[in-house]
């Protein structure tokens, strides 16, 4: 017969992490007065993937109302495309600027 005082007691401990989703970020064109509108619209298709009537309207709200909206993406994706579209635009020598803001 064995006499333990004291009782051994195993815990187990689990540690869950919770991942989420990344945060999704909006990419938002500014409008200028020298982009021209073709290169807005070619940048939205190329860059965005837009069709050609989607680029159409969201340049034209770039150009009435000052800004839009143009894609919702992850940070680093819209980051990425962002940097992307202001290369191409200084190559071109425009000063058209992209926002990224959370969503």
């Amino acid at each position: 017969m064995s006499n333990k005082s004291e009782t051994d007691v195993a815990v187990k401990s689990k540690t869950r992490v919770k991942l989420s989703p990344p945060r999704e970020h909006k990419v938002i064109y500014l409008n200028d007065d020298v982009t021209p509108m073709e290169f807005v619209v070619e940048s939205l298709m190329e860059i965005f993937d837009h069709d050609s009537l989607t680029a159409e309207n969201l340049t034209m709200r770039v150009h009435e109302e000052g800004s839009a909206v143009v894609a919702v993406l992850p940070y680093e994706i819209a980051e990425h495309k962002g940097v992307e579209v202001t290369v191409i635009a200084r190559s071109n020598g425009y000063p058209l600027q992209v926002k990224i803001e959370p969503e």
